[in-house]
């Protein structure tokens, strides 16, 4: 005899219960089957929210019908004719007896519809089959009488191929029917399997095996081919959810080995419990976690298969806690395992960082890579990672691994359906809305890195939002080159006042594109229209230049670098005096280059003024401490002329000055350089990604 258990997640759907129905009859050539099932996913939480609502509400029938559709459309696509009318009918009759049944009783009623289904399919299949009924079988803490139940009506069935049997539910000793609790059809097939004496106990989910850790959270976790039941059962107490802790206890009291299987790729051979001989040296096996929300607080469980030096281990585990930035609330050791208590916002970072001490051949992280944009960034980014990645391996111990690039609106909706935590998303579009997708994709763990700064110049309750769902997430959200391109702006105005360093004025030149029309007006006989017509050509501007000349990108900036300098600035505390005027609203383009044209005696008498003072004109955006501006601050963003002693004077082109005053600090900061460039730019994301 063998015993089969299929999840949830094997049985969700015709598809799936196909693939459930091979793996079976191929196990019936070997020899005779007790199959036992979950419902089919999803199925559980639903009976659960049926049994909360009001009895006779149409709420309530909604549910009810939502959840026989679901079944009814798996019968639908497994029979057909006479067949599918009978199974259609069983179904029918168990949901009315749902539909009647006490509340508590409900959540029992999923397995019964799941395993009806199958054991008919196999029936009309060929196979001698006969249902089994758990809940008369199974009774709730008391083996003995559970074992004696299995076995008998098994014995009086000589010649059936294969039993079904629903998981998961049982009866009180007084005969109520209850439930083995969440994960309890893997107990519910140990306990078949004790009771017949089964040569193999087949758990089937939909990973291979046990691994080394939560894959999810731990990219770099592998499957366990084998492992003794103590090191099984410590895993599934402290946190392993692919195997249900009580179903040890029963198959290693028979000796029976269990069979951990990935339904959705058979051949591969996952992990086999058993009882291996203890080592004289305890061997690592994995390391999984519990996290006290209450608390705050995760405890990782380092499991080994033996005796280990746990004074040693532990102080590994906390060098290697240490080397990844996270101090370790608590280190203990039982004799066998490792017990580490760390904040839950770095958990993910913390199994990460003992895997990679443990199990890991050499010290690298895979860092999953979501690009959001195929543009010249973009393009330039991906290409960086190709040329460059070995050496960036070799260097930084960091492999990039390009998991999905896409110009697709609903991408980044579907990177948090699909990415593991961990995972970096990649913002390098100019998208409007996008940043509704961010707070998401942290709340999933998945870090991000942006070059999009209108992402980042929204309200600033939003922009708050973020990073609170970073912090709280143990995930980063960086953007350096949303300002000044590769130049290192963002981090240091955060860096200042980080350290309490009070700010007393930003000036930042960061329009490329004025900051080069300006330039170039200085310095060539080419009217304003011209130089704007061609900086249009060179795709240095907007579609619209209108939206350059509006100062609008030079505000996102100036909300970026107030905001990381601790003042919340919004975009109507900015008084911006835009290049055009109003008057240019409403235009056709080629009507605005008109008009640009007729407006050339004002734009030359401008320059001419600045030329006169030995100045030159610049587009500035300013923030300057006082008392009585919004947030204690005056923003402002306008053309000013600055003389030699300024140090945007000699810039040209498209490059970026910014200029940062400070309490700490006797004389300004000044970062300056390239502000315009795809590669410049891919560097610098890249930069954000690596730190």
């Amino acid at each position: 005899m063998q015993v089969l258990k299929f999840g949830g997640s094997s049985v969700a759907n015709a598809t799936n219960i196909s693939r459930v129905l091979d793996i079976v009859t191929k196990a019936a050539r070997r020899d005779r089957v007790a199959l036992v099932c979950s419902a089919i996913s999803g199925c559980t939480d639903s009976l659960l929210g049926l049994a909360r609502t009001e009895r006779g509400s149409a709420e309530r029938q909604v549910m009810l019908e939502s959840l026989k559709t679901r079944h009814l459309d798996i019968v639908r696509r497994l029979f057909t004719g006479v067949e599918r009318e009978a199974v259609s009918e069983k179904i029918e009759s168990l949901f009315g007896k749902l539909a009647a049944a006490p509340e508590d009783e409900m959540v029992t009623y999923g397995e019964l519809f799941s395993t009806t289904i199958i054991a008919e399919k196999l029936r009309c299949e060929g196979f001698r089959t006969k249902w089994l009924d758990s809940r008369i079988l199974v009774i709730k803490d008391n083996p003995t009488l559970t074992y004696n139940n299995i076995s008998t009506a098994v014995a009086l069935e000589p010649e059936v191929e294969v039993f079904v049997a629903p998981g998961f539910i049982a009866s009180e000793y007084e005969g109520k029917v209850t439930t083995l609790g969440r994960g309890g059809s893997d107990f519910s097939a140990a306990l078949y399997a004790a009771a017949l004496k089964a040569n193999r106990l087949e758990i089937w989910t939909d990973v291979p095996g046990i691994m080394t850790a939560n894959p999810k959270v731990v990219p770099a976790a592998r499957t366990i081919p084998e492992m003794p039941y103590q090191a099984a059962l410590d895993m599934a107490t402290h946190g392993a959810k692919v195997l249900y802790a009580p179903t040890v206890q029963p198959a290693m009291e028979a000796g029976i080995a269990i069979h951990i299987l990935n339904t959705f790729e058979p051949e591969n051979p996952g992990t086999v419990v058993s009882a291996l001989p203890e080592p004289e040296l305890g061997e690592w096996m994995g390391v999984t976690s519990t996290d006290d929300t209450l608390q705050g607080e995760s405890l990782i469980c380092l499991v080994s298969t033996g005796r280990i030096n746990g004074e040693a281990a532990c102080a590994r585990v906390e060098d290697s806690l240490k080397k990844a930035g996270i101090k370790t609330l608590a280190c203990s050791s039982d004799g066998t395992n490792i017990y580490a208590t760390v904040r839950l916002a770095v958990a993910r970072e913390a199994l990460n960082a003992i895997h990679r001490e443990f199990f890991e051949m050499a010290p690298r992280t895979t860092l999953n890579l979501y690009i959001a944009g195929k543009g010249a960034v973009g393009t330039a980014l991906v290409d960086l990672i190709r040329n460059s990645g070995d050496r960036i391996a070799e260097r930084t111990g960091k492999e990039l691994r390009i998991e999905a690039a896409s110009n697709d609106h609903s991408f980044a909706s579907q990177v948090r359906s699909i990415a593991p935590r961990g995972s970096i998303f990649v913002d390098v579009t100019d998208s409007e809305d996008i940043w509704r997708e961010y707070e998401g994709l942290l709340r999933e763990g998945i870090n991000i890195v942006s070059s999009n700064r209108r992402a980042l110049a929204v309200p600033f309750v939003e922009y708050a939002a973020m990073h609170a769902a970073a912090q709280e997430n143990g995930v980063f959200l960086r953007y350096e080159t949303t300002v000044g391109s590769a130049l290192p702006a963002v981090e240091s105005i955060a860096a200042g006042a980080n350290t309490g360093d009070e700010l007393i004025s930003i000036e930042a030149v960061v329009s490329c594109t004025l900051n080069r029309i300006l330039s170039e007006y200085t310095l060539t006989p080419c009217t304003f229209a011209q130089i704007v017509r061609k900086a249009q050509a060179e795709g240095l501007t907007e579609s619209d230049p209108r939206i350059d000349l509006s100062g609008r990108e030079a505000l996102r900036k100036l909300l970026i670098l107030a905001r990381e300098a601790g003042v919340p600035l919004e975009a109507e505390d900015v008084e911006i005096e835009p290049v055009i005027g109003p008057e240019y609203a409403g235009l056709t383009l080629e009507e605005f280059y008109s008009k640009l044209e007729a407006d050339e005696p004002r734009f030359a008498a401008l320059e001419s003024a600045a030329d006169a003072a030995h100045q030159r004109q610049r587009f500035v955006a300013s923030l300057v401490k006082d008392p009585a501006g919004p947030h204690g601050y005056r923003a402002a963003i306008r053309v000013q002329n600055v003389d030699a002693s300024h140090p945007a004077y000699r810039i040209k082109g498209t490059e970026n000055a910014i200029i940062v005053r400070s309490a700490y600090h006797p004389y300004p900061l000044l970062i300056q350089g390239a502000g315009e460039g795809a590669i410049l730019a891919a560097s610098s994301v890249l930069n954000d990604i690596l730190k």
